[in-house]
């Protein structure tokens, strides 16, 4: 680790955030094997469909408890937009779409963000919600065949906000990957990326940088 690095995520952060990534691939695996006859050789992988189901299932509760966690640790800072910075952001896009020279600052989670992070509380809710009512069947089956188009738009639309959110966390925007596997960033990075969150953090003396001790706030005099 080299002396200087920003902690942006704690232990905790990632803990949530890779259960919850991980089970969210290993349900869009399994709910493939058993939604399309073609992926139906997962289930074969798995000793069969009836072994695919039970993996499917209990991998949904590890999501959804992760969902809760992910909910009750990032809503206050990733659940609301704040205007009118995060609008002037959007209407930038953020500056991957064309050059932008002096990008609106926003806090520790961006727009971009911030949209993923709800899309996954409310479709990840949704897909928990209906998952629960398919498994246990405790409705008519003329309202419980209802669930299932309900189940398969929360795959759809979290499955494209997935690899949109790769994709940023990778190559879209380099030096990202390591806050969700070390939890340490550049500098640069937090500079570049989050330039707010960076001031407000070293005003307060909660910045976390490697090898230095925290500073500690300026009392108002």
């Amino acid at each position: 680790m080299k002396k200087g690095m920003i902690k942006a995520t704690d232990a905790f952060e990632r803990v949530v955030h890779w259960s919850l990534a991980l089970s969210c691939i290993l349900l869009f695996v399994t709910g493939l094997g058993m939604m399309f006859h073609s992926f139906n050789f997962i289930g074969n992988v798995m000793g069969g469909l009836r072994s695919l189901k039970y993996v499917h299932n209990f991998g949904g509760l590890v999501f959804a408890v992760s969902l809760v966690l992910a909910v009750r640790m990032w809503w206050h800072e990733a659940g609301k937009f704040e205007m009118p910075e995060d609008l002037e952001w959007m209407k930038a896009a953020g500056g991957y779409l064309w050059h932008v020279d002096n990008m609106p600052e926003v806090g520790k989670y961006n727009p971009g963000q911030k949209a993923f992070f709800l899309a996954v509380a409310v479709f990840g809710a949704v897909m928990v919600f209906t998952g629960l009512l398919m498994w246990f069947q405790p409705l008519s089956p003329g309202l419980l065949i209802l669930m299932y188009p309900l189940h398969a738009l929360g795959f759809v639309v979290l499955f494209a906000f997935f690899f949109v959110h790769l994709y940023l966390g990778t190559v879209g925007s380099p030096g990202s990957a390591p806050a969700m596997f070390s939890g340490w960033v550049t500098r640069a990075w937090a500079k570049k990326q989050h330039p707010k969150w960076l001031r407000e953090t070293e005003e307060s003396g909660s910045l976390e940088v490697y090898g230095e001790e925290k500073k500690e706030a300026h009392s108002a005099h």
